[in-house]
């Protein structure tokens, strides 16, 4: 049966617990990063439940269940639908599309988060991400079988994204890295090795002021973990607690051109191709603004796996 660890601050420093229901069963270890309750705490953390002493889940403050430094991996255009909004091929496949946040982005799912105040585009995807389980520093081979004994735990992460500064600057690592653009949690859902399977099924639902924004399924990931981790480590190393962000599907605020308006706009000259890209964007009322409010679920359709909701409010100066 699936685990859901969380990292949380009661007024005493952070400590981890398990969820069960509303409450937290606090573990009573010293686990002072995501790294070392995955070398150390899989024997406490599997008895806690049945321990008496409780903390009820909505008195304490939730902590990111990934702690830093870690290294940040993404996937980019790795739903069907998404592929194909951007003019992509998904049965094509023609390459997995990796790319890198800077941990700074690293911030609890329960946290409100600043946007910068030269950015105006300012973009939501929500992702199912992976937490990894062990030292990889050389080219391996991972199947369906083999990925419990790489992946600890799954957790929900939303890839902010200031799309102008993202885009026009060619800058991804920036324009996706800002601090706070990587909420994680609200915890780390631990799978029995028997429950991997639900992976390749699960709902993700992303809402902003209540309104649907992202509705899909891991079913439609183009690169499964499995095949992305393979590839993952052929150029990357990999460390307990590092993750992986796996996609985001469609619904993003983003709006690509059709394919052949792209080709059309290729041949204006650069200033006045981003100018248009710039004010087109900004039309769109989906971008968000200070006092937005990001709420973020996943799960699987019986409730077996539930990776808790996020609740992320945008502040900062707006104008």
């Amino acid at each position: 049966m699936a685990t859901n660890l969380v990292r949380f601050d009661a007024g005493s420093g952070a400590r981890w617990g398990v969820v069960t229901g509303t409450e937290i069963a606090p573990l009573s270890g010293d686990y002072p990063t995501t790294a070392a309750l995955i070398e150390q705490g899989e024997a406490e953390w599997r008895a806690a439940s049945k321990g008496a002493a409780r903390v009820a889940l909505d008195s304490v403050k939730i902590l990111s269940p990934v702690t830093t430094p870690c290294r940040l991996y993404c996937q980019g255009a790795n739903y069907r639908q998404h592929m194909i909004e951007s003019g992509m091929d998904p049965d094509a496949k023609l390459f997995n599309m990796f790319f890198t946040k800077a941990d700074a982005s690293v911030c609890s799912g329960r946290e409100a988060v600043t946007r910068p105040a030269h950015v105006k585009l300012l973009d939501y995807e929500i992702e199912l991400a992976l937490v990894f389980r062990r030292p990889i520093s050389s080219a391996i081979t991972v199947t369906r079988e083999t990925l419990p004994d790489y992946v600890f735990a799954i957790t929900i992460a939303n890839d902010l994204s200031a799309r102008d500064v993202q885009l026009p600057q060619t800058q991804f690592f920036k324009g996706k890295s800002y601090r706070g653009f990587c909420p994680i949690g609200p915890w780390l859902t631990i799978l029995d090795r028997s429950e991997f399977a639900g992976i390749d099924d699960l709902a993700l639902e992303l809402d902003v002021n209540g309104a649907a924004r992202q509705r899909d399924t891991t079913a439609n990931l183009v690169f499964k973990p499995a095949e992305t981790i393979s590839e993952l480590s052929t150029f990357a190393n990999i460390a307990p607690g590092d993750v992986l962000l796996t996609g985001t599907p469609n619904g993003c605020a983003l709006r690509a051109p059709p394919p052949p308006l792209r080709r059309l706009l290729q041949i204006l000259p650069e200033r006045v191709l981003w100018k248009l890209f710039l004010d087109g964007q900004a039309r769109r009322p989906q971008y968000l603004k200070p006092g937005d409010r990001i709420t973020a679920r996943i799960h699987s359709r019986d409730g077996a796996i539930d990776l808790g909701e996020q609740a992320t409010e945008i502040v900062g100066r707006d104008g």
